[in-house]
Protein backbone atom coordinates (compact mmCIF):
# COMPACT_ATOMS: atom_id res chain seq x y z
CA UNK A 1 0.00 0.00 0.00
CA UNK A 2 1.26 3.43 -0.94
CA UNK A 3 0.02 6.39 1.12
CA UNK A 4 0.02 9.86 -0.42
CA UNK A 5 -1.32 13.22 0.71
CA UNK A 6 -4.67 14.35 -0.61
CA UNK A 7 -6.14 17.80 -0.01
CA UNK A 8 -9.66 17.25 -1.33
CA UNK A 9 -12.48 16.78 1.21
CA UNK A 10 -13.41 13.61 -0.67
CA UNK A 11 -11.05 10.72 -0.06
CA UNK A 12 -10.67 8.00 -2.65
CA UNK A 13 -9.15 4.57 -2.83
CA UNK A 14 -8.11 3.01 -6.12
CA UNK A 15 -8.18 -0.77 -6.25
CA UNK A 16 -6.45 -2.70 -9.01
CA UNK A 17 -8.62 -5.74 -9.63
CA UNK A 18 -8.22 -8.80 -11.83
CA UNK A 19 -10.30 -9.17 -15.00
CA UNK A 20 -12.83 -11.45 -13.30
CA UNK A 21 -14.03 -8.40 -11.30
CA UNK A 22 -14.14 -10.45 -8.11
CA UNK A 23 -12.87 -7.31 -6.28
CA UNK A 24 -9.79 -9.02 -4.89
CA UNK A 25 -7.17 -6.24 -4.80
CA UNK A 26 -3.66 -7.12 -5.86
CA UNK A 27 -2.30 -3.66 -5.06
CA UNK A 28 -3.71 -0.35 -3.99
CA UNK A 29 -2.81 3.30 -3.89
CA UNK A 30 -4.63 5.22 -1.20
CA UNK A 31 -5.22 8.94 -1.40
CA UNK A 32 -6.18 10.13 2.05
CA UNK A 33 -7.76 13.19 3.55
CA UNK A 34 -5.82 13.03 6.82
CA UNK A 35 -8.15 15.47 8.51
CA UNK A 36 -11.12 13.15 8.22
CA UNK A 37 -9.72 9.65 7.83
CA UNK A 38 -6.31 9.33 9.48
CA UNK A 39 -4.71 5.90 9.24
CA UNK A 40 -7.80 3.79 8.64
CA UNK A 41 -7.91 4.12 4.85
CA UNK A 42 -4.60 2.31 4.48
CA UNK A 43 -6.16 -0.87 5.85
CA UNK A 44 -8.83 -1.31 3.20
CA UNK A 45 -7.89 -4.42 1.28
CA UNK A 46 -4.93 -5.02 3.58
CA UNK A 47 -3.96 -8.34 5.18
CA UNK A 48 -6.01 -9.52 8.19
CA UNK A 49 -3.35 -8.41 10.70
CA UNK A 50 -3.51 -4.87 9.37
CA UNK A 51 -7.30 -4.90 9.36
CA UNK A 52 -7.26 -5.96 12.98
CA UNK A 53 -5.17 -2.89 13.82
CA UNK A 54 -7.73 -0.81 11.96
CA UNK A 55 -10.60 -2.41 13.88
CA UNK A 56 -8.97 -1.46 17.15
CA UNK A 57 -9.40 2.14 16.13
CA UNK A 58 -13.17 1.53 15.81
CA UNK A 59 -13.35 2.44 12.13
CA UNK A 60 -16.12 1.12 9.91
CA UNK A 61 -15.06 1.92 6.34
CA UNK A 62 -17.58 1.37 3.53
CA UNK A 63 -16.90 1.10 -0.20
CA UNK A 64 -19.14 2.55 -2.90
CA UNK A 65 -18.59 1.26 -6.44
CA UNK A 66 -18.54 3.80 -9.28
CA UNK A 67 -18.99 2.01 -12.64
CA UNK A 68 -17.90 4.90 -14.86
CA UNK A 69 -14.17 5.04 -15.40
CA UNK A 70 -11.74 6.51 -17.91
CA UNK A 71 -10.24 4.09 -20.42
CA UNK A 72 -6.84 5.56 -19.59
CA UNK A 73 -7.01 3.85 -16.24
CA UNK A 74 -6.99 0.40 -17.86
CA UNK A 75 -3.53 -0.90 -18.67
CA UNK A 76 -2.52 -4.38 -19.69
CA UNK A 77 -4.35 -7.14 -17.77
CA UNK A 78 -5.12 -4.91 -14.80
CA UNK A 79 -8.44 -3.10 -14.66
CA UNK A 80 -8.85 -0.10 -12.35
CA UNK A 81 -12.10 0.76 -10.60
CA UNK A 82 -12.73 3.78 -8.39
CA UNK A 83 -14.28 3.54 -4.95
CA UNK A 84 -15.01 6.30 -2.46
CA UNK A 85 -14.19 5.57 1.15
CA UNK A 86 -16.48 6.76 3.93
CA UNK A 87 -15.25 6.24 7.48
CA UNK A 88 -17.66 6.37 10.39
CA UNK A 89 -16.36 8.83 12.98
CA UNK A 90 -17.55 8.63 16.59
CA UNK A 91 -20.37 11.12 17.26
CA UNK A 92 -18.24 13.17 19.67
CA UNK A 93 -15.81 13.94 16.84
CA UNK A 94 -18.49 14.83 14.31
CA UNK A 95 -19.71 17.90 16.19
CA UNK A 96 -18.54 21.25 14.87
CA UNK A 97 -16.01 23.20 16.98
CA UNK A 98 -17.40 26.13 18.95
CA UNK A 99 -14.77 28.44 17.45
CA UNK A 100 -11.77 28.45 15.16
CA UNK A 101 -8.45 30.29 14.89
CA UNK A 102 -5.42 30.54 12.62
CA UNK A 103 -1.77 31.26 13.38
CA UNK A 104 1.74 30.80 12.06
CA UNK A 105 2.92 28.76 15.04
CA UNK A 106 0.83 26.88 17.59
CA UNK A 107 2.74 26.20 20.82
CA UNK A 108 1.30 23.58 23.14
CA UNK A 109 2.06 24.13 26.84
CA UNK A 110 3.04 27.22 28.82
CA UNK A 111 6.10 26.31 30.89
CA UNK A 112 9.49 28.04 30.53
CA UNK A 113 10.27 26.32 27.22
CA UNK A 114 6.88 27.20 25.73
CA UNK A 115 6.89 30.83 26.78
CA UNK A 116 10.54 31.26 25.81
CA UNK A 117 10.14 30.03 22.23
CA UNK A 118 6.78 31.81 21.87
CA UNK A 119 8.22 35.12 23.09
CA UNK A 120 11.13 34.96 20.65
CA UNK A 121 9.13 33.76 17.64
CA UNK A 122 6.56 36.51 18.14
CA UNK A 123 9.31 39.15 18.38
CA UNK A 124 11.36 40.77 15.65
CA UNK A 125 15.14 40.64 15.55
CA UNK A 126 17.33 43.63 14.71
CA UNK A 127 17.42 42.54 11.05
CA UNK A 128 13.62 42.45 10.85
CA UNK A 129 13.11 38.69 10.86
CA UNK A 130 10.59 36.98 13.11
CA UNK A 131 7.40 38.62 14.23
CA UNK A 132 5.27 35.51 13.66
CA UNK A 133 1.68 35.13 14.79
CA UNK A 134 2.12 32.70 17.71
CA UNK A 135 -0.72 31.12 19.64
CA UNK A 136 0.01 29.44 23.01
CA UNK A 137 -2.49 26.77 24.05
CA UNK A 138 -2.72 25.61 27.67
CA UNK A 139 -5.81 25.20 29.82
CA UNK A 140 -3.56 25.83 32.86
CA UNK A 141 -1.86 28.94 31.51
CA UNK A 142 -2.43 30.80 34.81
CA UNK A 143 -0.83 28.13 37.01
CA UNK A 144 2.36 29.08 38.90
CA UNK A 145 5.62 27.46 37.93
CA UNK A 146 6.63 25.02 40.65
CA UNK A 147 10.34 24.24 40.17
CA UNK A 148 13.20 26.34 41.50
CA UNK A 149 15.59 27.41 38.73
CA UNK A 150 19.28 28.20 39.17
CA UNK A 151 21.88 29.32 36.64
CA UNK A 152 25.49 30.54 36.47
CA UNK A 153 25.53 34.33 36.27
CA UNK A 154 27.70 34.44 33.14
CA UNK A 155 25.32 32.04 31.33
CA UNK A 156 22.33 34.11 32.43
CA UNK A 157 23.92 37.25 30.98
CA UNK A 158 24.39 35.43 27.67
CA UNK A 159 20.71 34.53 27.68
CA UNK A 160 19.79 38.16 28.38
CA UNK A 161 21.84 39.31 25.39
CA UNK A 162 19.92 36.96 23.08
CA UNK A 163 16.56 38.17 24.34
CA UNK A 164 17.62 41.81 24.09
CA UNK A 165 18.49 41.26 20.41
CA UNK A 166 14.85 40.29 19.91
CA UNK A 167 13.61 43.41 21.70
CA UNK A 168 12.60 41.32 24.72
CA UNK A 169 14.87 42.32 27.61
CA UNK A 170 14.90 40.17 30.74
CA UNK A 171 14.83 42.62 33.65
CA UNK A 172 16.81 42.52 36.88
CA UNK A 173 13.70 41.31 38.72
CA UNK A 174 14.07 37.92 36.99
CA UNK A 175 16.90 37.14 39.44
CA UNK A 176 15.97 37.17 43.14
CA UNK A 177 19.27 36.03 44.66
CA UNK A 178 22.91 36.23 43.61
CA UNK A 179 25.77 34.44 45.35
CA UNK A 180 29.27 35.67 44.49
CA UNK A 181 30.86 32.25 45.13
CA UNK A 182 29.85 28.60 44.82
CA UNK A 183 30.85 25.83 47.23
CA UNK A 184 31.22 22.08 46.78
CA UNK A 185 31.83 19.25 49.26
CA UNK A 186 33.32 15.95 48.06
CA UNK A 187 34.93 14.83 51.34
CA UNK A 188 35.14 11.16 52.20
CA UNK A 189 36.00 10.15 48.64
CA UNK A 190 39.46 9.86 47.03
CA UNK A 191 41.12 10.57 50.39
CA UNK A 192 39.58 14.04 50.58
CA UNK A 193 38.95 15.14 54.20
CA UNK A 194 35.27 15.13 55.11
CA UNK A 195 35.22 18.81 56.09
CA UNK A 196 37.14 20.03 53.04
CA UNK A 197 35.28 22.72 51.08
CA UNK A 198 36.01 23.51 47.44
CA UNK A 199 35.14 27.11 46.64
CA UNK A 200 34.58 28.32 43.07
CA UNK A 201 34.89 32.03 42.30
CA UNK A 202 31.98 31.83 39.91
CA UNK A 203 28.72 33.64 40.80
CA UNK A 204 25.47 31.71 40.79
CA UNK A 205 21.89 33.01 40.50
CA UNK A 206 18.44 31.90 41.58
CA UNK A 207 15.77 32.76 39.03
CA UNK A 208 12.63 34.48 40.29
CA UNK A 209 10.24 32.06 38.62
CA UNK A 210 7.22 34.36 39.06
CA UNK A 211 8.91 37.39 37.54
CA UNK A 212 10.33 35.34 34.65
CA UNK A 213 6.90 33.88 34.01
CA UNK A 214 5.37 37.36 33.86
CA UNK A 215 8.22 38.62 31.66
CA UNK A 216 7.62 35.84 29.14
CA UNK A 217 3.88 36.61 28.99
CA UNK A 218 1.67 39.18 27.23
CA UNK A 219 0.67 42.14 29.36
CA UNK A 220 -3.02 41.31 29.00
CA UNK A 221 -2.54 37.85 30.52
CA UNK A 222 -0.65 38.62 33.77
CA UNK A 223 -0.50 41.18 36.56
CA UNK A 224 2.63 43.18 35.78
CA UNK A 225 4.68 44.06 38.87
CA UNK A 226 8.12 45.04 37.52
CA UNK A 227 9.58 46.88 34.55
CA UNK A 228 9.94 44.66 31.50
CA UNK A 229 7.21 42.21 32.46
CA UNK A 230 4.30 41.55 30.10
CA UNK A 231 6.24 42.43 26.95
CA UNK A 232 5.61 39.20 25.01
CA UNK A 233 3.52 39.49 21.84
CA UNK A 234 2.01 36.04 21.43
CA UNK A 235 -1.67 35.19 21.89
CA UNK A 236 -3.18 32.76 24.39
CA UNK A 237 -6.01 30.22 24.29
CA UNK A 238 -6.80 28.34 27.51
CA UNK A 239 -7.32 24.90 26.05
CA UNK A 240 -5.34 21.67 25.56
CA UNK A 241 -4.90 19.34 22.62
CA UNK A 242 -6.78 16.04 22.86
CA UNK A 243 -4.56 13.90 20.64
CA UNK A 244 -2.35 10.89 21.13
CA UNK A 245 0.12 9.73 18.49
CA UNK A 246 -0.45 6.11 17.44
CA UNK A 247 2.21 6.20 14.71
CA UNK A 248 4.35 8.88 13.09
CA UNK A 249 2.00 11.70 12.01
CA UNK A 250 -1.07 9.60 12.90
CA UNK A 251 -3.22 10.48 15.88
CA UNK A 252 -6.20 9.37 17.88
CA UNK A 253 -9.05 10.36 18.10
CA UNK A 254 -9.39 10.57 14.34
CA UNK A 255 -9.47 14.14 13.11
CA UNK A 256 -8.10 15.63 16.33
CA UNK A 257 -4.74 16.48 14.70
CA UNK A 258 -3.96 16.27 11.02
CA UNK A 259 -1.31 17.55 8.62
CA UNK A 260 -1.28 18.52 4.98
CA UNK A 261 1.08 20.27 2.59
CA UNK A 262 0.34 23.75 3.97
CA UNK A 263 0.14 23.13 7.70
CA UNK A 264 -1.75 21.38 10.47
CA UNK A 265 -5.23 21.38 11.95
CA UNK A 266 -5.49 20.83 15.70
CA UNK A 267 -8.55 20.37 17.87
CA UNK A 268 -8.26 21.94 21.32
CA UNK A 269 -10.57 21.51 24.29
CA UNK A 270 -11.11 23.94 27.17
CA UNK A 271 -11.88 22.86 30.71
CA UNK A 272 -15.59 23.51 30.15
CA UNK A 273 -15.58 21.12 27.20
CA UNK A 274 -15.68 23.79 24.50
CA UNK A 275 -13.70 22.79 21.40
CA UNK A 276 -11.56 25.13 19.32
CA UNK A 277 -10.16 24.28 15.90
CA UNK A 278 -6.78 25.85 15.17
CA UNK A 279 -5.07 25.99 11.83
CA UNK A 280 -1.27 26.46 12.07
CA UNK A 281 1.71 26.30 9.74
CA UNK A 282 3.86 24.73 12.47
CA UNK A 283 2.97 22.96 15.72
CA UNK A 284 5.49 22.99 18.59
CA UNK A 285 4.90 20.67 21.54
CA UNK A 286 6.25 21.95 24.88
CA UNK A 287 4.11 19.79 27.15
CA UNK A 288 7.13 18.09 28.71
CA UNK A 289 8.90 14.76 28.84
CA UNK A 290 5.68 12.74 28.73
CA UNK A 291 4.41 14.24 25.49
CA UNK A 292 1.52 12.36 23.93
CA UNK A 293 2.12 13.53 20.37
CA UNK A 294 5.92 13.54 19.98
CA UNK A 295 7.15 10.01 19.36
CA UNK A 296 10.68 8.87 20.08
CA UNK A 297 12.60 7.23 17.23
CA UNK A 298 12.59 3.52 18.07
CA UNK A 299 14.28 2.73 14.74
CA UNK A 300 17.63 3.94 16.10
CA UNK A 301 19.32 1.85 18.76
CA UNK A 302 19.85 3.79 21.98
CA UNK A 303 20.16 3.20 25.68
CA UNK A 304 17.01 3.59 27.76
CA UNK A 305 16.80 6.91 29.60
CA UNK A 306 18.16 7.42 33.07
CA UNK A 307 16.31 9.65 35.49
CA UNK A 308 17.21 12.67 37.53
CA UNK A 309 15.10 12.61 40.70
CA UNK A 310 15.17 15.23 43.43
CA UNK A 311 13.28 16.15 46.58
CA UNK A 312 13.43 19.83 47.43
CA UNK A 313 12.22 21.71 50.50
CA UNK A 314 12.04 25.44 51.17
CA UNK A 315 12.44 25.56 54.93
CA UNK A 316 12.64 28.00 57.79
CA UNK A 317 15.36 27.04 60.24
CA UNK A 318 15.35 27.20 64.02
CA UNK A 319 18.48 29.20 64.73
CA UNK A 320 17.79 29.95 68.39
CA UNK A 321 20.78 27.89 69.56
CA UNK A 322 23.11 28.59 66.63
CA UNK A 323 26.21 30.65 67.59
CA UNK A 324 26.87 31.93 64.04
CA UNK A 325 23.77 32.58 61.93
CA UNK A 326 25.96 33.32 58.92
CA UNK A 327 26.00 29.57 58.45
CA UNK A 328 23.33 26.89 58.13
CA UNK A 329 25.25 23.95 59.46
CA UNK A 330 28.44 23.82 57.35
CA UNK A 331 26.88 25.88 54.56
CA UNK A 332 27.86 29.54 54.30
CA UNK A 333 24.89 31.77 53.58
CA UNK A 334 27.12 33.91 51.35
CA UNK A 335 27.65 30.97 48.98
CA UNK A 336 25.45 28.71 46.95
CA UNK A 337 26.34 25.06 47.59
CA UNK A 338 26.14 23.24 44.29
CA UNK A 339 27.22 19.79 45.52
CA UNK A 340 27.47 18.10 48.88
CA UNK A 341 28.18 14.47 48.01
CA UNK A 342 29.36 13.43 51.48
CA UNK A 343 27.94 10.25 53.02
CA UNK A 344 29.26 10.53 56.60
CA UNK A 345 25.69 10.88 57.88
CA UNK A 346 25.22 7.12 57.33
CA UNK A 347 26.74 4.57 59.74
CA UNK A 348 29.64 2.50 58.43
CA UNK A 349 28.51 -0.87 57.07
CA UNK A 350 24.84 0.14 57.07
CA UNK A 351 22.39 -0.64 54.30
CA UNK A 352 21.76 3.10 53.95
CA UNK A 353 25.43 3.71 53.21
CA UNK A 354 25.49 0.87 50.69
CA UNK A 355 22.50 2.36 48.83
CA UNK A 356 24.04 5.85 48.92
CA UNK A 357 27.28 4.56 47.42
CA UNK A 358 25.46 2.47 44.81
CA UNK A 359 23.10 5.28 43.75
CA UNK A 360 24.67 8.53 45.02
CA UNK A 361 22.73 11.69 45.79
CA UNK A 362 23.97 15.16 46.68
CA UNK A 363 22.57 18.10 48.60
CA UNK A 364 22.01 21.38 46.73
CA UNK A 365 21.68 24.41 49.03
CA UNK A 366 20.35 27.91 48.30
CA UNK A 367 20.40 30.22 51.34
CA UNK A 368 17.78 32.89 50.67
CA UNK A 369 16.97 35.51 53.29
CA UNK A 370 17.33 35.38 57.07
CA UNK A 371 16.61 31.78 58.14
CA UNK A 372 14.99 30.63 54.88
CA UNK A 373 16.98 28.02 52.94
CA UNK A 374 16.15 25.81 49.98
CA UNK A 375 17.62 22.30 50.23
CA UNK A 376 17.37 19.71 47.47
CA UNK A 377 18.60 16.12 47.65
CA UNK A 378 19.30 15.11 44.06
CA UNK A 379 20.08 11.91 42.21
CA UNK A 380 21.91 13.31 39.19
CA UNK A 381 21.05 10.29 37.01
CA UNK A 382 20.28 6.66 37.77
CA UNK A 383 18.88 3.56 36.12
CA UNK A 384 16.54 2.60 37.69
CA UNK A 385 15.48 5.89 39.23
CA UNK A 386 15.97 6.64 42.91
CA UNK A 387 12.55 7.16 44.51
CA UNK A 388 11.26 10.48 45.83
CA UNK A 389 10.86 8.89 49.25
CA UNK A 390 14.50 7.78 49.26
CA UNK A 391 15.65 11.30 48.35
CA UNK A 392 13.46 12.81 51.08
CA UNK A 393 14.75 10.41 53.74
CA UNK A 394 18.37 11.08 52.76
CA UNK A 395 17.76 14.84 52.86
CA UNK A 396 16.25 14.80 56.35
CA UNK A 397 18.93 12.41 57.65
CA UNK A 398 21.67 14.68 56.28
CA UNK A 399 20.16 17.84 57.83
CA UNK A 400 19.78 16.17 61.22
CA UNK A 401 23.40 14.96 61.10
CA UNK A 402 24.59 18.49 60.28
CA UNK A 403 22.68 19.98 63.21
CA UNK A 404 20.19 21.83 60.98
CA UNK A 405 16.73 22.06 62.59
CA UNK A 406 13.73 22.75 60.36
CA UNK A 407 11.02 24.72 62.14
CA UNK A 408 8.67 25.18 59.18
CA UNK A 409 8.32 23.83 55.65
CA UNK A 410 7.04 26.45 53.20
CA UNK A 411 6.95 24.23 50.13
CA UNK A 412 8.16 20.92 48.77
CA UNK A 413 9.39 20.14 45.27
CA UNK A 414 9.46 16.78 43.51
CA UNK A 415 11.67 16.82 40.43
CA UNK A 416 11.55 14.16 37.70
CA UNK A 417 13.67 14.53 34.55
CA UNK A 418 14.36 11.71 32.06
CA UNK A 419 17.96 11.88 30.88
CA UNK A 420 19.09 10.55 27.53
CA UNK A 421 17.16 7.88 25.65
CA UNK A 422 16.05 8.05 22.02
CA UNK A 423 15.57 11.36 20.26
CA UNK A 424 12.25 12.33 18.64
CA UNK A 425 11.54 10.74 15.26
CA UNK A 426 12.81 13.10 12.56
CA UNK A 427 9.98 12.48 10.12
CA UNK A 428 7.14 13.67 12.35
CA UNK A 429 5.50 17.01 11.74
CA UNK A 430 5.09 18.14 15.35
CA UNK A 431 8.27 19.73 16.71
CA UNK A 432 9.22 18.75 20.26
CA UNK A 433 10.87 21.47 22.34
CA UNK A 434 12.01 21.74 25.95
CA UNK A 435 11.66 18.51 27.89
CA UNK A 436 9.86 16.88 24.97
CA UNK A 437 12.87 17.26 22.67
CA UNK A 438 15.13 14.93 24.70
CA UNK A 439 18.03 17.05 23.52
CA UNK A 440 20.71 18.98 25.39
CA UNK A 441 20.80 18.85 29.16
CA UNK A 442 17.38 19.91 30.47
CA UNK A 443 17.98 20.57 34.20
CA UNK A 444 19.87 23.91 33.94
CA UNK A 445 17.25 25.38 31.64
CA UNK A 446 18.87 24.97 28.22
CA UNK A 447 15.38 25.50 26.73
CA UNK A 448 15.60 29.20 27.66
Amino acid sequence: LSLTSFSSPTSCIYLHCDRSRRMRPTSATVAVSAASLGLATAFVGAPPAARTACDRRTWSPTLTYEPSISAKAITGRTRTRRFSLAASVPPAQQSSPASSDECDVLVLGSGPAARAISTLLASSTSNGSGGFDVLVADANFDRRWVPNYGVWQDEWESVREVYASFGQPLGDACIDRLWSVTDCFFGGSFDIPVDYRMRLDRPYCRVDRDSLRRTLSPESEVDVLNEGEGAARYRVVRANHISKATAVNVYSPAGSLSHDESGSTVMLQAKDGETIQVRAKVVVDCTGHESKIVLKDDRVKSNPPGFQIAYGVLAKLDESSIPDTNFAGPYSKEAMTLFDYRTDHFPDGSNELYKAETAPTFNYVMPLDSNRVFFEETSLVARPAVSFEECKERCMTRLEHLGITVSEIEEEEFCYIPMGGPLPAKDQRVVGYGGGSAGGYPPPGDHL
